[in-house]
């Protein structure tokens, strides 16, 4: 039985988390002298007051069952989202609702889904809020919030699994959750503190240096300039190579690498090595299919980029993909398929989950060629159960139906087909960029606004890994 108390009070607790957060953001609004000082405060007050006046008003003393554990992770994306985008909805730089919950989803989501046609022209606290959402959404903001009460009990359990990237695959740090979710956000923190501190060392001011680190490490996007990472030097580009690359690989490898003083766990997990081959064939790929680009450390560069950008679901540019050669466009449509690791802060279906379902085919067909053999299925050096490999067929199903019943619903909206297939891919794989009207240099402006909306709703979904949203639709879910 789901009690409501439980839900609205922990979903209270979320929201205060976010309006202080976003009061951060008054910052750099008293800095330079920006109008919408007012916005971003109305914003912080309102959001902190409805959560204060949740988590009085519906406080108790139970400890959160499974179901509970659902409603709590899918509703407090949904409330941090609502009222997240209440800064950009007051400060009138967003012409609708739906463009600004649109923007704060993909912000939270790590998507890098746009509607702004020109970013410059926004204000700096509200382009730093934009940013911070998504380093709140990267590690994720139930991980936080798990990192930071103590009093949740073993139920933590609920809200940990069902919203960190990867979910069941994630490897725990501790036997405690809760020290697993604050040693994987001090993870988290450090390495946002390095690369902060090498964007500032190669020539990138102490803003844009700050809210890019918050999207590169979130894999999220965003960036404060029109022509994204294409606006900075060369070698701007490559840190953010490296550490979109990073982000992308499991996070709980770094930590154990630093607890161990050695990289061996690293080099030895097969995911890892399999992410890897991925970027290196791909770049390869697209490296033969530049010719156009003479210089071979551009080209190298621009290939790299892409792809990883890409394949991590972070969303930057450096070039219009859309004007490569056919190789060049295949091998980044494919990657908007896979995404990366278990526990990285990328998005999409991950490189363990395709690796599970090979290994699944492999062993049917050794089955038939000895068909008293029994053979389990090993990943990491686990033994997985049925029901995990079930579990991650069945996400792969689920995943194909949401993309292909938002591609009608845009379509019958009048979005052309090749638009309409991307954007739903792009959004629910939580990637930005798709191919048409949403290509890598246009923006989600042109989308009707209940596209917009569908699209928001596949944004969560997918940032969700699918289960956790959908089962709230389900009728017995909410039968005792």
């Amino acid at each position: 039985m789901v009690r409501k108390e439980v839900v609205l009070n922990y979903i209270g607790k979320i929201l205060i988390i976010i309006g202080i957060a976003m009061l951060t953001s008054l910052i750099w609004a008293i800095y330079f002298g920006e109008p919408v000082f007012k916005s971003i405060l109305s914003g912080a007050a309102i959001t902190i007051f409805f959560g204060i006046l949740l988590s009085y008003i519906y406080r108790h003393n139970y400890e959160i069952n499974y179901r509970e554990g659902f409603a709590i992770v899918t509703l407090g994306w949904l409330s941090a989202s609502l009222f997240g985008s209440l800064p950009f909805v007051f400060s009138g730089y967003f012409p609708t609702f739906a463009d600004a919950f649109f923007e704060t989803v993909s912000g939270f989501t790590t998507t890098g889904a746009s509607i702004l046609i020109d970013i410059e022209a926004l204000p700096y606290s509200l382009l730093f809020w934009r940013s911070l959402t998504q380093w709140l959404g990267g590690m994720g903001i139930m991980v936080l919030f798990v990192a930071i009460i103590a009093s949740m009990g073993v139920r933590a359990n609920q809200l940990f699994r069902a919203e960190i990237p990867g979910g069941a695959m994630s490897e725990k740090l501790s036997p405690r959750i809760r020290e697993t979710a604050k040693l994987l956000w001090i993870t988290y923190v450090i390495l946002s503190l390095i690369l902060f501190i090498f964007l500032i060392s190669f020539g990138m001011n102490i803003f844009d240096a700050l809210c890019h680190t918050f999207t590169t490490m979130a894999t999220g996007g965003f960036s404060t300039k029109n022509e994204s990472i294409a606006f900075y030097n060369a070698q701007i580009q490559w840190i953010i190579i490296v550490f979109m690359f990073l982000a992308g690989a499991n996070f709980s490898l770094y930590y154990f690498a630093y607890k161990n003083r050695t990289l061996k766990r690293i080099w030895q997990n097969s995911e890892f090595k399999i992410y890897t081959c991925i970027v290196l064939v791909a770049a390869f790929l697209v490296f033969i299919s530049l010719k156009t680009i003479p210089d071979y450390e551009e080209r190298i560069r621009t290939s790299l980029f892409q792809v990883v950008s890409i394949l991590t679901t972070t969303g930057f540019a450096t070039a219009d993909y859309e004007k490569w050669n056919p190789l060049g466009q295949s091998v980044i449509f494919l990657l908007m398929f896979i995404g990366g690791c278990a526990g990285s802060t990328a998005g999409n279906i991950k490189v363990g989950r395709y690796m599970i379902m090979l290994k699944r085919v492999k062993i049917e067909l050794e089955q038939m060629l000895h068909p008293k053999a029994l053979i389990s299925l090993r990943f990491e050096d686990k033994v997985l159960s049925n029901n995990l490999v079930i579990n991650v067929l069945q996400y792969f199903f689920l995943y194909i139906i949401l993309v292909l019943v938002s591609t009608l619903i845009l379509a019958a909206l009048d979005v052309d087909r090749i638009t309409s297939f991307t954007a739903s891919l792009s959004c629910i794989s939580n990637i930005g960029p798709g191919f048409g009207i949403v290509g890598p240099t246009e923006n989600y402006s042109h989308i009707p606004y209940l596209g917009k909306y569908i699209l928001s709703i596949l944004m969560l979904i997918g940032r969700l890994e699918i289960y956790p949203a959908l089962i709230l639709f389900m009728p017995t879910y909410w039968k005792e």
